[in-house]
């Protein structure tokens, strides 16, 4: 399923009163985030705005990792938005689009999918092992102590067939290796902006995503560790995370650490992954 996303084609599919109604849509770019951030200075674009990308030659994760995949077969996309938020809300727009897209995902391919804190989406393959389907990367603007403005990305693997798959630590899937079956990608944007659109205007009044997103986190409750700059800092049991999205680690003594995202990596104890 090798179908070219368009303006036009996402406008129909669109079920969104606001979130990317405006769209611009590329067969190839550096980076849909970048292009964002760097539009929105030259000129007035309107909250919700959506930039789609068919290939990125620039797409980065968390911490500056790189992104790579090929031409159509991902579903890369960014927003962008101005929340006006609190400093510590930032977390929670990460929080809505994980939400949005592992509900999307599932309603518009029935592929179980989980969270893996902080920011990234996984699915527990045939092996038992977690897998990556996609991520996350936020970029705020700030001031004055508060998030005047976000680029919020998402890319997820929909179309990329096994062999084309890179080698990472966190081993990659796409929805196609696991399911067998190509997927609609503007189906499935289509299904997860409906969703964030819900999540943010919820957020919006007060309501944090807080406890719907902790909810779909793996590892709950067993023994990982956490690495800095690929070395070991710490390790004990996740009990689960703050209103703000922080990581909270229980020690061997009983303390309860407090971790923000952004600075670690989270593995697993007693496995490669």
């Amino acid at each position: 399923m090798d179908e070219m996303l368009s303006p036009e084609g996402i406008g129909q599919a669109l079920r969104t009163r606001w979130l990317g109604r405006e769209v611009y849509c590329f067969a190839e770019i550096d980076s849909t985030n970048l292009w964002l951030q760097q539009e929105s200075q030259r000129r007035a674009l309107a909250q919700g705005t959506l930039a789609v990308a068919d290939f990125q030659t620039q797409g980065r994760g968390r911490r500056e990792r790189r992104w790579e995949a090929p031409a159509n077969t991902c579903l890369l996309f960014s927003v962008l938005l101005r929340p006006d938020w609190p400093a510590e809300r930032a977390n929670w727009l990460t929080m809505m689009a994980g939400l949005a897209a592992v509900e999307a995902i599932a309603a518009a391919t029935r592929l179980p999918t989980q969270l893996k804190w902080p920011n990234d989406l996984v699915v527990a393959a045939a092996d038992g092992r977690w897998r990556k389907l996609g991520g996350i990367l936020l970029e705020g603007g700030w001031q004055a102590g508060r998030l005047a403005q976000a680029v919020l990305g998402v890319g997820v693997n929909v179309n990329v067939p096994a062999a084309a798959l890179p080698a990472f630590p966190l081993p990659p899937t796409s929805i196609l290796a696991e399911t067998g079956q190509p997927a609609s990608r503007l189906h499935l944007l289509a299904e997860l902006l409906q969703r964030l659109e819900t999540y943010y205007e919820a957020a919006a009044a007060g309501r944090s995503p807080q406890a719907a997103w902790e909810s779909r986190l793996i590892w709950r409750n067993q023994r990982v560790q956490v690495q800095e700059e690929g070395k070991t800092t710490a390790t004990g049991v996740l009990v689960g995370t703050d209103g703000w999205g922080r990581l909270l680690l229980r020690d061997e003594a009983g303390g309860v650490h407090t971790i923000a995202a952004g600075d670690v990596s989270l593995r697993p104890l007693e496995t490669d992954l």
